[in-house]
């Protein structure tokens, strides 16, 4: 029987020992492109949404191995594509994005990989991510549209710029035609001269909360450097997610195999755990639970500490701890310079043990 496409051969899947051979390179946004691959046999390529290739590229040091997540999906079998950003000491990727061009082949190894939805199914996501992470959900929410039935995803992707959000446009056309993908953009600063009217800063629990609001009934999906996802942990730890329903992978290490999945060792306060608070210049200690927060403590105690939103955000409530552990998830309302000086936000902190603060 003959393909209804000129030259693919559905009867065959593609398998790592075919060369791929590249047809296009598509710019996204600065130092970002996606390279999309054939197989010259013909053959189809058959794996899950949000697994990865490892490729060998060869380099003029020598051939290096440097793994992508599939950015395209396998409801379009016809070709595979992978999405890269070159970081400040990027090899494989500069390689790639200086001279991979249409009609070169190179070596793939793969797929493989557990981060995909159908592991997980449920009747509402929630994707989260970073960067270039956002390419697994790419992969993941192309297929949820491709299948027919009309999704249930929230899809938050952060980035420095808008200029910098990759495939916005794609997003924005697949979302055009279903209201059951929801877009939620978040840059930490607009392109100048170009207004934005979205999210701006760093995602943090109110705006989880805002884009969101049923987030305790989906399935959350991230990927994103380490210390993004930490923070997305964190803020769902703190709103009382179920983190057992929670899926991670960072782009810098995609995993293959489930004895390598890393264990979450979050810090985060221990119900019924004991702890205990001196407030060194009122003279006065109290004993508490770790998830107790500072604020309620010194309140119990008849310490007055000046208080706004109590959610994280006004910063009226920092004051500077001098001894022990807290675990804090605030929401924007101090900085990065007052934390590391000692100083925390007395709504949002939860001793760790023994605390002492200057109240």
């Amino acid at each position: 029987m003959n393909s209804p496409i000129a030259g693919f051969r559905p009867d065959r899947s593609w398998r790592d020992a075919e060369m791929l051979e590249c047809v296009q390179v598509i710019p996204e946004a600065p130092e970002v492109a996606t390279f999309a691959f054939r197989a010259p046999s013909g053959a189809i390529f058959d794996y899950r949404p949000g697994q990865f290739i490892t490729l060998e590229l060869p380099l003029p040091g020598g051939v290096v191995h440097r793994t992508y997540t599939l950015s395209s999906s396998p409801s379009r079998p016809l070709s595979i594509s992978v999405t890269v950003k070159a970081q400040k000491d990027s090899i494989g990727t500069r390689w790639m994005l200086d001279h991979l061009r249409p009609g070169m082949r190179i070596r793939a190894i793969g797929p493989a990989g557990l981060f995909t939805h159908l592991d997980a199914p449920a009747g509402k996501y929630l994707f989260i991510s970073a960067g270039s992470g956002v390419t697994p959900m790419m992969s993941m929410t192309t297929f949820m549209y491709d299948e027919g039935p009309q999704p249930d995803v929230v899809f938050i992707n952060c980035a420095r710029r808008p200029s910098e959000i990759v495939f916005r446009q794609r997003l924005e056309q697949m979302a055009s035609r279903t209201p059951g993908i929801d877009l939620k953009f978040v840059v930490e600063e607009p392109d100048p001269y170009r207004p934005w009217t979205g999210y701006m800063g760093m995602l943090n629990q109110l705006m989880l909360g805002l884009m969101a609001p049923d987030y305790l009934e989906r399935e959350v999906f991230c990927c994103g450097p380490e210390p993004f996802m930490q923070a997305v942990r964190e803020a769902l730890t703190g709103l009382g997610y179920d983190m057992a329903h929670y899926h991670q992978e960072s782009f810098q290490a995609p995993v293959a195999v489930a004895a390598d999945l890393p264990e979450l060792d979050d810090v985060v306060p221990e119900e019924g755990a004991r702890a205990r608070v001196r407030f060194a210049l009122s003279d006065v200690t109290a004993d508490c639970t770790e998830t107790d927060t500072i604020l309620a403590v010194a309140r119990g105690a008849g310490l007055n500490i000046a208080s706004g939103c109590t959610f994280g955000v006004c910063g009226t409530c920092r004051i500077r701890k001098t001894a022990g552990e807290v675990h804090m998830v605030h929401n924007g309302g101090i900085s990065e310079e007052d934390i590391e000086a000692g100083y925390i936000l007395a709504c949002c902190s939860h001793a760790l043990g023994p605390v002492e603060v200057e109240v």
